[in-house]
């Protein structure tokens, strides 16, 4: 049991380095040579080894308790920062999937419905075009070289770079997510909401470890971008922290829809994989392939009964015979 703890204790302690402490040290390193440079001598070195070197010869620094607190204090600021950081990351996955955005306060709730009927219009405008240059392809001569095949193509392209459903949601990420539900409810008949929590409980290890695989590298990549934000600051002091800041969002905003593609596709295969076998655990007639039946029964089945109020009794009700 000793052996576990302690195993147990070094992987805490590596998440935590690798996750908190270092990207955490990292900005605080950027932070101090923000403050050191600034904008008038944004690459000199040499400044800013002499400045280190300064600090390094305070008297306070060179004894061994002042050595503890100077290391104590970097590492709680660089994890407090890094908790930052995750929290921010947080509310950067809540606005990308914008799942509730309906119930969003009012500020909020107008951007996602301007953004939400913007995406919408032109799905739909992309859409048209597409199916124009698809009917001009079909007319074309075969003896051409092509090139009404290729605008058609290229047509429907533009339209799956807005999504491949009717946009319903503000984000590409939350329509992306927001489509493998409305695939699996028109198809199969399964809500997505009510079944998956169930059917998460009695997933095979590979696919639960596929899911999950993937939910992380949705959280860094949420995590990076919220870094980007945290960097915006200091160009305030260092204009090349603007690099950085827009290195980490691009590879952030990259690894996000990466990510999310992935998520979303493998929620579909799961559910369309296994919530036959969750029917035939709870006890339903479910045979061969799942189909629109299966499907909607089973949500029926999994959905809560709302509670309806009792009905007073007639020998309860008020006054008495006379």
């Amino acid at each position: 049991m000793s052996d576990v703890l302690v195993e147990l204790g070094k992987k805490l302690a590596e998440k935590w380095l690798t996750l908190l402490v270092l990207p955490g040290a990292l900005y605080l390193a950027v932070g101090v040579t923000a403050n050191v440079l600034g904008h008038t001598h944004p690459f000199d070195v040499l400044r800013l080894s002499d400045q280190v070197t300064a600090w390094a010869k305070v008297p306070a620094a060179g004894t061994f308790g002042g050595q503890v607190v100077v290391l104590a204090a970097i590492g709680a600021g660089a994890a407090g920062v890094g908790l930052v950081a995750q929290a921010l990351g947080s509310l950067v996955e809540h606005l990308s999937f914008a799942a509730n955005w309906r119930g969003w306060p009012p500020g909020g709730r107008a951007w996602a419905d301007r953004a939400t009927r913007r995406r919408r219009e032109r799905w739909r405008r992309r859409r048209q075009l597409a199916g124009s240059a698809q009917a001009r392809a079909h007319i074309a001569d075969p003896n051409s070289s092509g090139a009404a095949e290729a605008a058609a193509f290229t047509a429907w392209a533009e339209v799956y770079r807005v999504g491949s459903e009717e946009p319903a949601r503000p984000t590409w990420s939350g329509d992306r997510v927001h489509v493998a539900a409305l695939r699996l409810q028109r198809d199969v008949g399964v809500d997505l909401g009510t079944v998956w929590p169930h059917l998460w409980l009695m997933l095979p290890d590979t696919p639960r470890s596929e899911i999950t695989t993937v939910r992380q590298a949705l959280t860094r990549a949420s995590t990076l971008t919220a870094w980007s934000v945290l960097y915006l600051p200091l160009v305030l002091w260092w204009w090349p922290a603007l690099f950085i800041t827009t290195a980490l969002a691009l590879t952030g905003h990259h690894r996000f829809r990466a990510a999310t593609e992935a998520y979303a596709t493998l929620l579909e295969a799961v559910v369309r994989l296994h919530a036959g076998d969750l029917a035939r655990q709870l006890g339903l007639d479910c045979t061969g392939p799942l189909t629109e039946a299966d499907g909607a029964g089973l949500t029926d089945h999994l959905t809560p009964r709302r509670v309806r109020p009792a009905l007073p009794s007639p020998s309860s009700s008020s006054g008495s015979p006379n």
